[in-house]
């Protein structure tokens, strides 16, 4: 029976939906993580009669058809890059992008992956990295001793270097931005990766150029809403219930058949 191959792909489809939420929902509390939602489709439909047909000589043509869909199919699971709220941390590496682009790290391969995450530190050389240790780009190397550490909105870093009172500029922390942010690939760590999808990484100055501006002292919170998401698990889970019954039916209904079908003599 056909109902069985369909409530099939039903049930598949949520499970899917399960699990993107549930990603989402253990990444509340991911610093700059952003929320997933899967897309369905409908699959390939038998055109038992074909609307539109002709139905007689005379060139009556069909006002409706009948058409009997095979079920469901996941065609993605696209990411919404909508700003978090920000947090106030009180450390003064923490930063958070207030728009559109994201900080470049240099990966120990030498290719560049891209984050939301400003959790950064400094290494044993006073240079400013990820929690896993890999150089935010441009590099910035805060000298010794240094004190009075401060990012403006465009991302300058300055410091007060011993037996000064004035303050120093060291360097300037970029951004990038992409045509297509949605077409990153995420890899993990909070890291994500360019595509053909995303475009090619356009890098500039923070505050400038709708890059966003930074501001220290904060992290960007992950972009889900709670009541949302458990909303969203309920209506899957009835989904996928409602699937299971169908599957349930139509066994009941091919019991009933066999059982009531004319032995053969």
């Amino acid at each position: 029976m056909r109902a069985l191959h369909t409530a099939a792909t039903g049930m598949a489809a949520q499970e899917l939906n399960v699990q993107v939420i549930s990603n989402n929902i253990a990444n509340l509390r991911t610093t700059g993580f952003k929320k997933q939602t899967a897309a369905f489709q409908d699959l390939i439909y038998e055109h038992v009669r074909r609307v539109g047909a002709q139905s007689s000589d005379q060139g009556t043509i069909l006002p409706v058809g009948v058409d009997i869909g095979g079920g469901v199919k996941t065609v993605g699971t696209p990411r919404s890059m909508t700003q978090g709220t920000l947090s106030q941390t009180g450390n003064d590496l923490d930063l958070a992008i207030s728009g559109d682009g994201f900080f470049k790290i240099l990966m120990p391969d030498g290719t560049y992956q891209y984050t939301r995450d400003g959790t950064f530190q400094m290494d044993n050389q006073g240079r400013v990295v990820t929690a896993q240790g890999n150089l935010l780009q441009p590099t910035i190397t805060i000298p010794q001793n240094a004190s009075g550490l401060t990012i403006n909105a465009q991302g300058q870093v300055s410091v007060t270097l011993p037996g000064q009172t004035a303050s120093t500029n060291i360097g300037q922390i970029g951004l990038t931005r992409f045509i297509n942010k949605a077409g990153l690939m995420p890899i993990g760590d909070n890291l994500f990766q360019e595509t053909p999808a995303s475009g090619q990484p356009q890098d500039g100055t923070a505050n400038t150029d709708g890059y966003g501006d930074m501001q220290q002292s904060n992290l960007e919170q992950a972009n889900i809403d709670v009541v949302s998401e458990m909303s969203d698990l309920i209506a899957a889970q009835r989904a996928y219930e409602m699937n299971a019954k169908v599957i349930s039916a139509a066994d009941q209904m091919m019991q009933s058949t066999s059982n009531g079908a004319v032995p053969l003599r």
